[in-house]
């Protein structure tokens, strides 16, 4: 179920598919960022991260894993990327003490799995892909009027459903 507001939705049959989608919100994102990816294990979210660190001239040579154990992984990408998994977080103070707000600060985009319940903490306005499995598809939505922007980039420049409630 969607909460209020804007969205926007795509069917990701395919890998490629969910490829096309990352390479379609590269070029719309900026240092300083926040994409929060949500969804089931195994829903895609390591593999999204993959395809846009790709779309944003990381090698093909460079491996892009989860960083589930480790907490953030660093690309050197343009802008520069901090992928971080907040899976085995559970507190407020957990998340502070890795220092993604201060990556965000400093100009990386955050690229965050399970990072919904912080949203806040991590400074807000943020653009949700929520990643589902039955049927596969994403779901995007914006909590801030940057993220607003580029979500409606991205639905007028694709082939998804623009949706508002």
């Amino acid at each position: 179920m969607n909460p209020p507001g804007e969205w926007y939705s795509v069917e990701l049959p395919t890998r490629r598919a969910t490829t096309r989608l990352a390479r379609r919100l590269a070029p719309l994102l900026a240092a300083g960022d926040l994409v929060i990816l949500s969804g089931e294990l195994g829903a895609g979210k390591t593999f999204f991260v993959r395809a846009l660190c790709r779309a944003l001239g990381l090698s093909e040579r460079v491996r892009v894993t989860s960083p589930t154990f480790s907490l953030i992984h660093e690309h050197d990408t343009s802008p520069p990327v901090a992928h971080a998994d907040l899976y085995r977080l559970s507190t407020e103070r957990e998340v502070r003490e890795i220092g993604l707000a201060e990556q965000r600060d400093d100009g990386r985009l955050l690229l965050v799995e399970w990072g919904e319940p912080f949203i806040g903490l991590l400074g807000g306005d943020a653009l949700v892909v929520g990643l589902g499995l039955a049927p596969r598809r994403a779901e995007i939505r914006a909590t801030g009027p940057r993220a607003l922007g580029i979500l409606r980039a991205l639905s007028q420049g694709g082939s998804g459903e623009k949706v508002r409630k």
